[in-house]
């Protein structure tokens, strides 16, 4: 009851009930919480509650659907005593799992959501996407400003836009190879045109799970599909308008790719047109290699857990930092919920050594 008595109210809080002083104040992001996820996020609710952080953002991935997370089925080689779990009962516990262990810690603290491919992998479907996470993709917020966009739009998307002051946070699905398509695309142009045209409008901070083509990493990039090739430069494009012709602030946001890393288009794709980038696939997922080219360092990070803080200024400027979560931090909120064997696997162990 006190874990549904939180969704309840979290789902109740509307955006716009957000402190107007003109001072700075802070959200939170991350993605890629499969696998692992269910001994990362509580780690990481708890650090972006004490950031103080006005929402936090999931950039997708939420279980892995294709085969068992290791935090639901713990690996063979820990032999751990667990309640046998077949792929009919995974399949349907996997969604409810993720907002009970995922989700709840964060209580009231408003949780926007975009999807990731794995939230399309079959038997999984955008349709049971959208019917499950309802809730918090029809907020009150987020309702009232699809309205206001346009006063007959009744649709359920899994892209969205909302404003908090004088930023215009822009969620896309790019959760599939279809993506993005000409509905999205037209969607997309129309609010970044509205905000191009307002002097209410400074910044514009646009998350999705796949990072646009022509990043560092571009293999695991929407550069993947050719739909992806041609629609991500679109709104690259339209985004660099935004800055460079609008002079309007712009930040991009993503995951999929499951580490830490700044300047991501600061490549030769985009030289002389770079859009400030990060990518932040470090809620609990299997950790990459990263890509070729990459320095590792404060600025490339992988094995690592955390979470980004973006700290926004009056004036729209936002500074990001990420927060690494520490083993001491995953075994005390595990504490009591997951042996601490499963713990150390998902720090140890709970990587790939290939390059994407």
């Amino acid at each position: 009851m006190q874990k549904l008595a939180c969704l309840l109210s979290l789902l109740s809080i509307p955006l716009a009930a957000q402190p107007t002083a003109n001072g700075p104040w802070k959200f939170a992001v991350s993605g890629d919480s499969r696998n692992c996820g269910d001994i990362v996020m509580p780690a990481i609710a708890a650090g972006v509650l004490e950031s103080r952080s006005e929402f936090y953002w999931h950039l997708g991935d939420f279980r892995a659907i294709y085969t068992f997370d290791e935090d639901m089925v713990p690996p063979a080689k820990l032999a751990l005593t667990t309640k046998p779990l077949n792929i009919i009962d995974y399949e349907n516990g996997a969604w409810p799992d993720f907002i009970a262990k995922q989700l709840a810690p964060f209580g009231a603290l408003p949780v926007m959501l975009s999807p990731g491919n794995h939230e399309v992998i079959p038997p999984s479907t955008r349709e049971h996407y959208l019917l499950q996470f309802a809730d918090w993709l029809d907020t009150p917020a987020l309702r009232a400003q699809r309205l206001r966009d346009d006063p007959v739009d009744h649709k359920l998307r899994g892209y969205y836009h909302w404003v908090n002051r004088n930023i215009d946070f822009i969620a896309l699905d790019n959760a599939g190879t279809d993506q993005f398509e000409a509905a999205q695309l037209k969607w997309f142009h129309a609010v970044v045109d509205r905000d191009e045209k307002s002097d209410g409008i400074q910044t514009l901070v646009v998350g999705m799970h796949a990072a646009l083509p022509g990043s560092f990493g571009n293999s695991h990039s929407m550069g993947d599909w050719a739909q992806g090739e041609k629609s991500g430069r679109e709104v690259y494009e339209a985004l660099w308008h935004a800055q460079s012709v609008a002079h309007k602030k712009v930040y991009l946001l993503a995951s999929h790719s499951h580490f830490y890393m700044e300047g991501v288009y600061h490549t030769d794709a985009w030289k002389g047109r770079e859009l400030p980038g990060w990518i932040v696939g470090t809620a609990g997922a299997v950790r990459y290699r990263l890509p070729a080219g990459a320095v590792p360092g404060p600025k490339a990070m992988t094995d690592v857990y955390g979470y980004m803080v973006g700290t926004a200024s009056a004036n729209g400027s936002i500074a990001f930092s990420f927060h690494q979560i520490p083993v001491a931090d995953l075994l005390r909120t595990s504490r009591d919920k997951y042996p601490e064997s499963l713990v150390r696997w998902c720090v140890e162990e709970n990587k790939e050594l290939t390059v994407k």
